[in-house]
Parts: C-alpha cells; structure tokens; sequence
C-alpha cells in the first residue's frame, strides 16, 4: 500500500507541475515588503468602515421597525410593505453573513484557525485572499460575484426612482473598475478585488462591499416608507438621522454631512444644534475641517415645531473617521532603481487628478513624463526616497514616502551585429556555427541587456580573438575598441569550416558608467 500511495504522489500532470512551479515563483515575487504605513491606512480604513457598518445597520433597524409599528396601526395597508420589507432584510443579511464568512476565512488562512478578523497578524500576507477567493485553491469570488449580481437586481426592482436606481446599481456594480494597470486586461471583478491583495486590504475592500449593501437595503425600505402614508407616522415616530457624504475623509479635505428628521415636514425647516451650538444654515448641513487624522465623535439634538405649537426635541450622535492621505508609488520595470538609466515610475493618489500632484526625489532626479515619472538615480548603493504632495482643497499636503534601492545594471551580453539574406539586422551570440560571409561584413562586437524586460545598449571598449592552431597552440588578437582588428580579420579568414575561435576580455561600458569584463563568445565556422 505505501508502494501504491507513493506513485500517486508522483503521478503529477506536466500542469500540475507548472502550477506548483508558478506558486514558488510567485511567492518569492509577493515576499517584498508593503508598506507599514499602507497596513496602518488600511486598518484605520476598516475600523472606520466597520463603525460606520454599525452606524447604518442600527438605521435600518430604526426604518424597518417604522414599518412594523404602522403595520400594527394599519395592517390592511402596511403589510404589503411590511412583508416587502422582511423580504429585503432577510437576503440583505444572508449576503451580509456570507461575506463575513469569507472575511473569517482569508483572515484564518493568514493567521491560523485562532484567527480574529479584528486583531489581523499577517496584515501584509498577499497570499490568504488569492487561496479563498480565487482559482486554482478557491472559487468563493465568484460565488460571490453571482450572489451580489443577484441581490443588486433583487433590491433594484423596488427602486421607482431612475437616478436612485442607477446610484444603486452602481454601488453594486462587479464590473472590474479601470485602472492604468489593468487598463489592457480582461481581468474579472474578483480577480481586481483579491489577486495578490495584501490580508487586511482584502478584509477592508469585503468589509466596504458591506457597507454598499447596508446602504442598498436602506435605500429600499426608504422607497417602502415613502409608499405608504407618512402622515401616520409624522406624529408617533420621528427619528433624528445624520447622513455625511462620507464617513472616511482624507487630512486635508473637510467632512460634510446633512443632519435631517426622517418624516420631515417639508412646510417648515427644523432647528439643528451640534455640539451646543445653532447650525448656521437651514438646511442641516454640519460641515468641520479636518486637520488632523483620527476618530472624531459628535452630537447634538433637533427641534421642530407641532401642530399644536408644542416644540418636539430629537437627539442625535454619529462620529467620522480622518485618514492620513495615500499615495501609490511604483516602479513600472522592477521594484528597484537602476543608476545610470531612466525608470518609469507611477505615481497616483486616489481622488486627486495627476495634475494636482508633485512629487521629488533623494539621490538622483525626477521628472515628469505624460502620465508617468521618470526617475533616473545617481549613486549606486545608496537609496533613493521619493516624497508626494498632492494638493487638496486648495493646500499642498505630504502624502506619502517611499524608499526605493538602487542596483547598478546587470552585465549586458556581448554579441556580433549582422544582417541576414532579407537585410534584417540580427544579433550572433555564439554557440552554433556561423557563416563566414557574414562574419567578414559584420563590423564588430556589440554589447546590450536584452532580457525583455531592460533593453540598454553598452559601448564595448576592448576586447581579445583567441584562435588554437594545428599544434594547439594559442594566438591572442586583440582590439582596443569595438571593431575587428585587420590582423582579427585576416585569422579569421584563413578559418577552415567548423573551426571555431574565441571572444575573450570583453570589455563593456554602460549608461552608469562603470565599465566590466563580460562573459566570452565562441564562434564556429560555417
């Protein structure tokens, strides 16, 4: 039986060992280190989210149990609604619970199974996400693509309003957002939201996917209450609510939120106080700076008017989250710096258009290039620091450091420029036999790195022919730059076919300046 089971083992497709051999590579890719800073943003981004998650929940308790109390008062026209209503709850918090289900599981896949998805250890592990959600290991993300696709046409079937249905669609939406890096990809949405994404942003972008849906099931039991007659309910149940654009602003930018009644009587505007102070405005709209980034809670109460003159008083209090901005900055070729040469480099901070944003560099110089960066480092060895400011609201803020090493260039490979019988220019680098005829055109040695992903040309300063005679002896030709030697020459045309000769203490300059004896050539005679 141990014979049986070990020759299972072995029996691996050539795909299944491709498979494997593609993970190893690709582990080693995602073994960089992010950012701690970005970990930290996006921490503060999910507290904030799962607060705010809270925030509306409790909101649409408060506007689903408007619907039971008129239900009882008036059965005959609230149970329609109410029935509706439960309907809506009920697949709002299968889906709800089923994304919080995979949030536990990426965070144990990272963690281990004593995992809390609100104390992530491995925030920076880009693996955890990618072996839920995504093939070969998982297909939970699109599973869960087809169960938001579902429920986003379920809940807007209730909407009457177009622009309301089309905001709601569009909080929904699993078509894949286009970016400058998958901009000529056919990437799928789940392939966007979990493909080599670090463990905390995968639960952060899960945990704001729920927060879309608290506010998409809002949204309906809205419509429902606005279909049956608010009259009942103006008098026996009136809730203060505050609704900021955003409960996540940037330092810099300026929080904003309108604080309203939820049946407000359009004949008459209510008297808002925040923090013990009148609103100076009529139309509820609270309005702070944001300075500073942290958690900021605040309160106040509403008072309206009656029928009866009598003054109706309704506390409210909510909180928003400040984050440090974020800016994203990569290099395009590698995640090193090479001196001597230009990088491209991206540089985006979300929200803010490129022509916003600037950005400097240590050891070296960065300019601007169309879309991108072109930063072209000076000292090899030491490190290159580029810092972003963004200007926003009018102020130029910092946001955002990033420390890239620079490497000096990898050695070219030395070869022999010739063109073939169509006239098309090829390189000869040795190994295989090579026509004389073209050996006696081509002018020389050349020098480049090539390797599809750096094409950099090097000025080839000397180099040395070794040709072995009959007796086996050794006759070094050299040449004190890039072209053959008539004495070079006149040996090689005295080469019978397939005798072969020797490039040897190539010599090469690059655009870094620094000059290194490359690997040799052996050419054969055809």
């Amino acid at each position: 039986m141990a014979t049986s089971k070990n020759k299972s083992v072995n029996r691996m497709s050539p795909r299944e060992k491709m498979i494997n051999l593609m993970y190893i590579v690709l582990t080693a890719m995602l073994a960089l280190n992010v950012s701690s800073d970005v970990l930290n943003g996006f921490s503060q981004v999910q507290d904030g989210l799962t607060r705010s998650n809270r925030t509306i929940s409790a909101r649409n308790q408060a506007l689903y149990a408007q619907l039971q109390a008129f239900n009882e008062k008036n059965p005959e026209k609230g149970k329609m609604w109410l029935d509706k209503a439960t309907q809506v709850v009920g697949e709002t918090d299968k889906l709800y619970n089923y994304i919080d289900s995979l949030k536990l599981l990426i965070v144990k896949t990272a963690d281990g199974e004593e995992a809390d998805v609100n104390n992530i250890r491995s925030r920076d592990n880009t693996d955890a996400a990618g072996q839920v959600m995504l093939p070969p290991t998982g297909n939970r993300g699109k599973i869960l693509r087809t169960r938001i696709d579902q429920y986003r046409q379920f809940v807007s079937s209730f909407i009457e309003d177009p622009e309301k249905r089309k905001n709601l669609e569009a909080a929904l939406s699993t078509v894949p957002a286009k970016t400058a890096e998958n901009a000529n990809t056919k990437k799928s949405w789940e392939e966007t939201m979990f493909d080599n994404m670090p463990c905390i942003a995968a639960v952060t972008l899960l945990t704001k996917l729920q927060n879309d849906i608290r506010y998409a099931e809002g949204e309906v039991l809205n419509q429902m209450i606005t279909n049956i007659d608010l009259g009942d309910l103006r008098v026996n149940l009136v809730n203060a609510f505050v609704v900021p654009d955003s409960r996540i602003v940037m330092r810099g930018t300026r929080y904003k939120a309108q604080i309203v009644l939820a049946a407000i009587d359009t004949t008459q505007r209510p008297v808002v106080y925040v923090n013990g102070g009148r609103l100076g405005n009529d139309n509820g709209i609270y309005e702070v700076g944001t300075g500073k980034a942290g958690n900021y809670d605040y309160s106040g109460w509403i008072e309206v008017l009656g029928r009866d003159g009598t003054v109706t008083r309704r506390d409210f209090k909510s909180s928003y989250t400040v984050i440090d901005p974020l800016a994203t900055i990569s290099a395009t070729m590698m995640n090193v710096l090479y001196a001597g040469i230009n990088n491209p480099i991206s540089i985006a901070v979300p929200g803010v258009p490129q022509g916003s944003i600037s950005a400097t560099m240590t050891n070296g110089t960065l300019t601007k290039s169309g879309d991108g960066w072109i930063a072209h480092p000076s000292k090899v060895g030491a490190e290159c620091v580029i810092s972003v400011t963004a200007e926003m609201d009018g102020q130029r803020t910092n946001v955002g450091t990033t420390t890239f090493r620079v490497r000096k260039l990898p050695d070219p490979t030395p070869f022999i420029t010739y063109k073939d019988a169509n006239g098309q220019v090829n390189r000869y680098k040795g190994g295989k036999p090579f026509a004389k005829s073209l050996l006696m055109a081509a002018g020389g040695l050349g020098a480049a790195i090539d390797d599809e992903i750096l094409n950099i040309d090097f000025r080839v300063v000397s180099f040395e022919c070794v040709f072995v005679d009959a007796m086996g002896d050794y006759h070094p030709e050299a040449s004190n730059g890039p072209n053959f030697t008539e004495r070079q020459k006149e040996r090689i045309r005295r080469l019978q076919h397939g005798k072969r000769f020797f490039i040897r203490g190539v010599k090469a300059t690059g655009p870094d300046g620094i000059t290194r004896e490359i690997s040799p050539i052996e050419v054969i005679i055809n």
